[in-house]
């Protein structure tokens, strides 16, 4: 029996959202956009009569997450930082022990949303580290990044000067997928940075591709766009590196399928890349 034509319209329209990239709930239910804020606010305001006694109040006051307890980082490894996320970045040996951090870590909101953690893909032990910008819903499904049609172009791209991911090593500056593909605010950002800057260190590769403007300007701390960083070697600095490491930014193979003009300015880029790995392997 075929469903109602109310049904199979309600259907059409959640397809709709679902292919228009809503396909995250964020309230619990419909908001009436109409109604002025001070009004619902006095709405949900509780009546004097209603009032707690002042020992429920200021119970109800504290915060609802629970104490975060942080193990002691291992011997030789100084707690840095002041947030839970510096330390248990800072406490990671190896990159096993890096993904069970982030798996134990809970101050970035994206984690609850999120299907999967996208740690990293490719060769820890490659020369070449490419960090991207956040996972896309085929990577959120799958666990790793760059799976999705921007991985597929990345995968081209890269053959072009014979590399691929068994000579690179992938990663993203978010490890978590935004709702609806958005882009990361400056709070999440924030939160995984830390286990960016540990997961370059203990990868510790010779050069770095920053794919895309906010894996460049955060990593770089640079103002500028993607169009006046591209095509010119920065030097990455971290804390817990011996020397400093050479890093191209470029475009995020996203970009260059919805600009397809720009692959002229990414093929100068990899060409770029090509040369300099060439030229550290034969000084």
């Amino acid at each position: 029996m075929n469903p109602p034509d109310s049904q199979r319209d309600a259907l059409a329209a959640l397809a709709w959202q679902v292919e228009a990239g809503a396909d995250e709930a964020i309230e619990p239910g419909p908001v009436d956009r109409f109604v002025p804020p001070a009004a619902t606010a006095a709405a949900a305001r509780p009546k004097l009569a209603d009032a707690q006694p002042q020992t429920a109040m200021v119970a109800r006051a504290r915060p609802r997450f629970g104490k975060v307890t942080v193990a002691a980082p291992p011997p030789g490894i100084e707690a840095i930082g002041g947030t839970p996320g510096h330390v248990l970045a800072r406490s990671a040996r190896n990159l096993e022990e890096l993904r069970d951090a982030l798996n134990a870590f809970d101050g970035c909101p994206l984690k609850d949303t999120a299907t999967n953690l996208v740690f990293a893909d490719g060769n820890p032990e490659a020369r070449v580290m490419i960090v991207g910008e956040a996972p896309g819903a085929d990577e959120d499904r799958v666990g790793r990044p760059f799976v999705g049609v921007s991985g597929q172009l990345l995968d081209r791209m890269l053959a072009q000067v014979g590399l691929d991911r068994t000579s690179v090593y992938i990663a993203n500056i978010i490890f978590w997928r935004p709702p609806g593909n958005r882009q990361p605010t400056t709070g999440e950002v924030a939160a995984c940075l830390p286990f960016v800057e540990r997961h370059i260190e203990l990868v510790n590769p010779d050069l770095l591709l920053l794919a895309g403007g906010a894996s460049a300007k955060t990593l770089l701390a640079r103002n500028e766009g993607i169009m006046r960083l591209r095509g010119r070697w920065h030097l990455y600095e971290s804390t817990g590196m011996s020397r400093p490491v050479p890093a191209l930014p470029t475009f995020h193979p996203a970009f260059l399928l919805r600009q397809p003009a720009q692959k002229r300015e990414s093929w100068h880029d990899l060409l770029a890349l090509r040369e300099k790995l060439d030229q550290l392997a034969h000084p």
